[in-house]
């Protein structure tokens, strides 16, 4: 039957339309958080989306694109970024129609109810250790793109995928970071050119905390919480840093440079502090956590780029809303959450949870302060180079 809306051209036509005219990036504003849900303590999706919208937390990450979450987020307003888990890339590198299929099952049946603004095809694929990933990861980012691209949707989802530091040679001082030979030019080279023609970002998923543990004898834990510090300079540019973060950023900044790719914009997708470790995990704890992070947000507010890119607001993703009781590892794997199980705040950095909580009586302000998915573990493999580098930040 002919619809009366606007002389016979239906709603969702028209919407279509003027969905499609605007482009939508994956991430708008400064400040997102990860929602792993390695866990069989943690709150259903439903309250998850109550929770962050209370918490005025729009932009979240999560690694696969389950539909009880997908369907608990419509309506809410929250930016997702859903996840293509490594376990499907070479599938999907190998079957266009299988990428197409997976597109129409999980992200087009959603839209746009559920804003689904990205997809995240693998997580720290280049630098891991399957191989056979390596390879098939960029066939599944053009097979899951052409998907987007087929359905009219490229201006609505942006395709990415994240990095672990482990791609880098080297990142001390930040001008002299490169990407591993193995990487560069038959991995990375090519991923970065696809990306740089759809106009993706560089992601990557950096932690302090784990630079801090690989030689807390020599790194200065204030310059990795954010804290008062004589922090570093870069002697090939001169520039001051005085945060760990910044300096990870900017040496992204310098490999993408290096590699004929300046002016891509490097989002970080990972970045937390854990709350609890093992014994031989003595910076994991409350207090440090809730610093890191709690400084973190204020650093993200200021919508400031780093010295090396003032220009380009730092953006980044916690990791992550909650600790996820079953994820394996050491003990700090399970500690990353601003949120414990039952929804209360883990520590407070300015959020609320679902219900009152005891950590209320830990309440932090500027005054006290003085002014994931998958596992982190290989960021403990620092190059040589690097952690002979970081002598250089002696108290």
């Amino acid at each position: 039957m002919e619809s009366l809306f606007y002389g016979g051209i239906s709603p969702n036509w028209f919407s279509t339309i003027l969905w499609a005219s605007v482009a939508v990036q994956a991430f708008t504003g400064a400040y997102g958080i990860n929602y792993g849900r390695i866990a069989d303590n943690i709150p259903s999706p439903d309250k998850v989306a109550t929770l962050l919208r209370a918490a005025k937390i729009k932009n979240v990450r999560i690694y696969d694109a389950d539909h009880s979450v997908l369907k608990a987020f419509s309506g809410t307003g929250l930016d997702l970024v859903v996840g293509l888990p490594n376990g499907y890339l070479k599938d999907m590198s190998a079957n266009e129609d299988h990428a197409m299929d997976w597109v129409k099952e999980n992200v087009q049946a959603f839209l746009p109810e559920t804003r689904i603004r990205g997809i995240a095809v693998g997580n720290e694929v280049l630098g891991g250790t399957d191989y056979e990933l390596w390879g098939a990861l960029l066939g599944a980012v053009k097979n899951i793109y052409n998907a987007i691209k087929e359905l009219g949707l490229t201006d609505v989802v942006q395709i990415t995928t994240a990095h672990s530091q482990a791609v880098f040679a080297n990142s001390f001082p930040p001008s002299s970071c490169i990407f591993r030979d193995n990487v560069k030019q038959q991995y990375m080279k090519p991923l970065l050119e696809f990306f740089s023609e759809i106009g993706s970002p560089f992601c990557l998923n950096a932690y302090p905390f784990l630079a801090y543990m690989s030689d807390p004898e020599n790194i200065d834990i204030n310059y990795a919480l954010f804290q008062k510090t004589q922090g570093i300079s870069d002697p090939k540019t001169d520039l001051h840093y005085d945060n760990m973060l910044d300096a990870q950023i900017d040496a992204a900044y310098a490999a993408l440079e290096d590699t004929g790719f300046k002016k891509m914009e490097v989002i970080i997708t990972e970045t937390g502090w854990a709350s609890r470790g093992d014994d031989n995990e003595a910076a994991a704890t409350v207090n440090n956590a809730r610093t890191y992070n709690y400084n973190l947000r204020k650093r993200l507010a200021k919508k400031k780029g780093t010295p090396l890119r003032p220009k380009s607001v730092v953006k980044a993703y916690i990791f992550a809303i909650f600790n996820e009781n079953l994820k394996p590892g050491p003990t700090s794997e399970r500690n990353f959450g601003l949120y414990k199980p039952d929804g209360t705040i883990a520590y407070d950095i300015g959020f609320h949870g679902l219900v009152s909580s005891s950590a209320d009586s830990l309440r932090l302000s500027s005054k006290d302060i003085g002014a994931r998915g998958w596992s982190r573990s290989q960021y403990l493999i620092l190059p040589i180079s690097m952690a002979a580098a970081f002598l250089l930040f002696l108290r």
